[in-house]
């Protein structure tokens, strides 16, 4: 401990990390953190840049990033030892194709604003739907990590205590591994880490664009190496679905203050499935990045699919294969600039000029469906009446006499704007199904469609997408939506025989296939080489991007599941949070019990100490329940972080308001 002398003045130590130097200094309260860090340096005597330095309290665990306050003003006293230390330091970094790459990170900023500095020199553009999160092992499935995770956090404080470790050469060893969220195989040496790959590695403090992270390099996947393959964690249930979010790093805090150290593995995932402008001649880096997240969440059962959409996903990867290695064709921008005039044109027209209809008349598609309003624990069967979608209202009829007669009501009439769409198709059963979630007063209600034909299908598909987002049938990119539908129909269709000589081609069905899905390899094959044949057309970006429509029309797509237990309840359940809603859910089944619309959200808060979360709705009702599955916090920037995504306007030339996103995500005091 530093003698106290007449003047006031005291003894305060610290640690140069990257030099392992300890330096005393005589202080005295009121000196601020600028004046110290310059009277280190000038005790140092040291040639070299400290602009990237600056002090950390490891006791503490936080930055003292307002130099202007005093040694008072932060409470430290002569028994205290502090780190200068660089602000930016190696990550190991896995992209979501699976590839490391060496990072320069801002350790002092918020984990956000960090994701955002690096998302700008790996070109990728809206850096707001991606985040960090810690390597999960498949043993952390196995438990509710969130009490565990708030343990870790406790025991900071003495584990930050314990000596630096002679043999290690990072610049911030005096933060403790933790193995609560850490695989073990990724605990190598540094100087293992920094020659033992021959991935793309980014230097310090600019990118050289010319040789690292460029569009081709990041557009293009490399086949994952067999330490890559190790990392790969494949849940086996809903639960374990939900507890594989736990490994979200906190948004507000910085990547130190979460127990992170240099030359430590992370993952730099896409966190929110809501993807804005998702743009061709823009986006080669960012569509392949999310075509990969999605290829591999496909591959390790993160999300189900049916056979058949297994083998359109396998399809559409082997086509990306087969055309990575061909030339693709450039882009002709006097192409782009007149498609452009004319798509405005018509929109200045209020429609195609060649659409022959009557103007004077509201257009309508009418036709019987069979129909069912799904409700627990009831066995009822589909009935068969006619409906009839005019103007963004779905009405049904017994019959089309009924439906002109204008003294007769309709059997039940709902409004299809804000109504969740998704399909239920299966080519090779014959089913054409609609399943529409329709905002109601006690949260969502259910109506299942189900066409005759293919044809009927892609024509109310397109009018209920449509309808949803509170456009009626005069619109017209109505044939559009009909005939994107039916070419993407026309993908799954069985093939009579593969486009490709099988004997040409040597496929490895592990690759292509989800697990459960793989039983005999030479049939799985052929099917696969059978389903290539609808698209061998397919250039490389629009193989990539129908493989992510395809994955974005799963039920479960972009939902993030919880484990919670609702005030009140014994039993646990599942909470799953999607861009525009919030799901109560059984937690074996997944089954849904209630659905909350975010705009029929009044506010939400959280009890930091107790951990549960209450949701205000509209109508007055509130829905408390608390997160074991992970911290509360998560969910609740989950739902801010949706919530802010949502606010994003139309204008390409948009700033990113980084501002309010920590208001709508933050929650800390």
């Amino acid at each position: 401990m530093g003698l106290q002398i007449g003047d006031g003045s005291w003894e305060l130590r610290l640690l140069v990390t990257d030099l392992q130097v300890e330096r005393t200094l005589r202080v005295q309260g009121e000196d601020h953190i600028g004046g110290v860090m310059i009277k280190l340096v000038d005790i140092l005597d040291i040639a070299m840049d400290w602009s990237d330095h600056a002090v950390w309290w490891p006791l503490k665990n936080i930055w003292l990033n307002n130099t202007r306050w005093t040694l008072d003003q932060y409470n430290i006293t002569a028994d205290e030892m502090l780190y200068f230390t660089p602000m930016h330091k190696t990550l190991r970094i896995q992209l979501p194709d699976l590839r490391f790459t060496d990072c320069q990170v801002d350790f002092s900023i918020k984990a956000f604003n960090a994701v955002v500095h690096l998302c700008k020199e790996l070109g990728i553009r809206h850096p707001e739907e991606l985040s960090f999160c810690k390597p999960l092992d498949s043993d952390h499935l196995k438990f509710n990590y969130g009490s565990l995770q708030k343990a870790e956090r406790s025991r900071r404080v003495t584990l930050a205590a314990m000596p630096v470790t002679p043999g290690r050469h990072d610049t911030n060893t005096f933060i403790a591994n933790s193995e609560t969220l850490r695989r073990k195989s990724t605990n190598s040496s540094p100087m293992h880490k920094k020659h033992s790959r021959g991935d793309i590695t980014i230097g310090t403090p600019k990118l050289n664009t010319k040789s690292y992270g460029s569009d081709w390099s990041l557009a293009m996947s490399p086949p994952p190496t067999e330490e890559a393959k190790e990392t790969i964690v494949r849940p086996k249930s809903l639960v374990e679905k939900a507890r594989m979010n736990v490994a979200w790093l906190d948004s507000s805090l910085s990547i130190m203050e979460q127990g992170i150290n240099e030359f430590d593995t992370i993952l730099l995932r896409y966190k929110y499935f809501a993807f804005y402008d998702l743009n061709p001649k823009e986006d080669p880096v960012r569509i392949n990045l999310i075509y990969e997240q999605a290829k591999w969440q496909i591959l390790n059962e993160e999300i189900d699919c049916t056979e058949e959409e297994m083998l359109l996903f396998a399809s559409l990867q082997l086509q990306v294969g087969l055309q990575a290695n061909v030339p693709q064709p450039l882009d002709d921008t006097e192409d782009d600039i007149e498609s452009a005039l004319n798509e405005l044109q018509i929109s200045l027209d209020g429609g195609y000029a060649n659409k022959a209809e009557d103007i004077t008349q509201i257009p309508q598609l009418t036709g019987y469906l069979k129909y069912i309003k799904p409700k627990r624990f009831t066995l009822k069967g589909y009935k068969t009446s006619y409906f009839v979608c005019k103007d963004l209202q779905l009405s049904s009829w017994k019959n089309s006499e009924d439906s002109g007669d204008y003294s007769q009501e309709p059997n039940f009439s709902i409004c299809l704007k804000g109504c969740e769409v998704l399909p239920d198709v299966n080519i090779h059963q014959g089913r054409y199904g609609i399943k529409l979630s329709v905002p109601s007063s006690d949260g969502m209600s259910d109506l299942w469609l189900r066409c005759e034909s293919e044809s009927q299908y892609a024509q109310w598909m397109a009018a209920c997408r449509l309808a949803a987002k509170g456009k009626n049938l005069a619109d017209y990119g109505f044939d559009q939506e009909v005939s994107a539908i039916k070419a993407f129909l026309s993908m799954q269709h069985p093939a009579h025989s593969p486009a490709i000589n099988p004997s040409t081609l040597d496929i490895q069905v592990e690759d292509y296939i989800a697990p459960r899905f793989v039983k005999r390899k030479s049939k799985v094959r052929q099917r696969i080489l059978e389903a290539h044949a609808n698209v061998k057309d397919l250039n490389l970006i629009e193989a990539k991007m129908n493989f992510i429509k395809a994955w974005q029309s799963l039920p479960e797509f972009g939902v993030s599941l919880f484990v919670v237990k609702f005030h009140g309840e014994r039993k646990e359940e599942l909470v799953g949070i999607a861009y525009n809603r919030l799901m109560r859910m059984v937690l074996l089944s997944g089954e849904h019990i209630t659905t909350w619309r975010y705009n029929t959200v009044k506010a939400w808060n959280v009890n930091w100490e107790t951990g549960h979360m209450m949701i205000q709705l509209g109508n007055g009702e509130n829905v408390i329940f608390q997160c074991i599955s992970a911290e509360c916090k998560v969910v609740h920037e989950f739902i801010g972080g949706y919530i802010f995504l949502s606010m994003r306007s139309k204008d390409s030339s948009q700033i990113l308001n980084e501002e309010l996103f920590h208001k709508l995500t933050g929650g800390w005091t």
